[in-house]
């Protein structure tokens, strides 16, 4: 007798996170949460104001939408994109989607079948390895290389007849590494050299260090027979509950997509598309400022990790840092013990990688974005001062 499909895989690493917190008493000290990389704070008052307008006046905010989502949207999306990576994107190569998670398995659905391998660096995002192990495809880990970026020539090894995409994240969710834009396109023009795909998560693009754009795959006016790009709406507007994302790819691949689409959630949430677009339009000034915030935390963050004796900064960006610690311990026993000893919430090295991973055990996820940057210092302060 076959197990369900969600027995496949693990149970979800934040909520599993959340229950150490249960009946303990933080006292005068609270709890620094660095497990989750999501806006604590509502959107911008404006945006807020203009969604409730759209709630009062707006009917179809109410009803469904075209499973692709909001064609005003889309275009905006494909005009964005054509003017901030230099290329040619157009509203037909665009859909909409009920957030970044939903985007990714859309387009795994649309990509794999049972069996079928894709190639993930490491550490991964937890929930893109789940997916895999709900839908029956195989991941075949990709050990990154210095500054936790990956390797083309290492991903080559990899491929077998059974590989239909690898699968990037830049800025990187779990390490923070942003990849520079030569590494990007060797895996392009790899994937393309192999018929595979090449998924390239870019949710948190916005946060991005850099003033040049992250790369030109986006310029070759053959982009979308490899290319598939997705995006999330929820950090650069603190949308994360009105659930909005974007797939960019083929007009064949979206078809496919659509059918997948269309069977979950039918549309995506139309009071959080038509606030997306707004944001898109309008908040440009705002964003800015958003990105200047997010820049000064990250670098206080790296600022004070340097200083931590025995402790290693790894990964640091958009809004992540990925730390290597000094103690004979695994991170699963130090993360708990950090929520009772330290009052500080964090994700353990083990639950972005497979379960054999030598290097899992000394390592730890910070999402530090929700931290302002005295914030960033007493967690510093914390971690320097703990001992096990």
């Amino acid at each position: 007798m076959s197990l369900p499909r969600t027995q496949a895989t693990f149970d979800p690493p934040v909520m599993e996170a959340r229950r150490w917190l249960d009946g303990v008493d933080f006292g005068e000290r609270p709890l620094i949460n660095v497990s989750q990389a999501a806006p604590v704070d509502p959107p911008p008052e404006a945006l807020r104001a203009e969604m409730a307008r759209l709630v009062n006046e707006m009917p179809e905010v109410h009803l469904y939408g075209p499973v692709l989502g909001l064609p005003a949207l889309r275009a905006e999306v494909a005009a964005t994109w054509s003017r901030d990576y230099q290329g040619s994107v157009g509203p037909h190569q665009v859909a909409i989607t009920a957030g970044c998670n939903q985007a990714y398995c859309a387009a795994l659905s649309a990509l794999c079948g049972e069996g079928d391998e894709v190639i993930l660096p490491v550490p991964w995002y937890f929930n893109h390895r789940m997916w895999h192990d709900m839908s029956g495809i195989r991941t075949v880990p990709l050990r990154c290389g210095p500054g936790m970026v990956p390797q083309a020539e290492a991903a080559e090894v990899l491929i077998t007849p059974r590989t239909r995409a690898i699968v990037l994240v830049s800025p990187n969710n779990p390490t923070g590494a942003e990849y520079p834009a030569q590494v990007i396109r060797a895996f392009f023009e790899l994937a393309r050299a192999h018929g595979i795909a090449l998924i390239l998560d870019e949710t948190y693009r916005d946060f991005d260090g850099r003033s040049e754009p992250a790369h030109d795959l986006f310029s070759d006016p053959r982009w979308d027979e490899t290319l598939i790009q997705l995006y999330s709406f929820s950090k650069a507007y603190r949308l994360t509950g009105h659930r909005v994302g974007a797939i960019t790819a083929s007009p064949a691949r979206l078809a496919q997509a659509e059918r997948f689409l269309d069977t979950v959630a039918i549309c995506p949430p139309q009071l959080g598309q038509h606030a997306a677009l707004w944001g898109m339009q309008t908040l440009g000034q705002w964003l800015a400022g958003e990105r200047a915030e997010v820049l000064a935390r990250r670098a206080a963050m790296a600022e004070g990790a340097a200083a931590l004796e025995g402790w290693q900064l790894l990964g640091c960006g958009a809004y992540f840092a990925y730390l290597r610690h000094p103690f004979d311990l695994p991170s699963p026993e130090l993360a708990r013990r950090l929520v009772t000893e330290a009052g500080i919430l964090a994700l353990p090295g083990t639950m972005f990688a497979p379960e054999d991973d030598a290097e899992a055990p000394r390592q730890l996820r910070i999402a530090f974005a929700n931290l302002d940057v005295p914030g960033i210092a007493a967690f510093h302060a914390r971690l320097a001062a703990w001992r096990p």
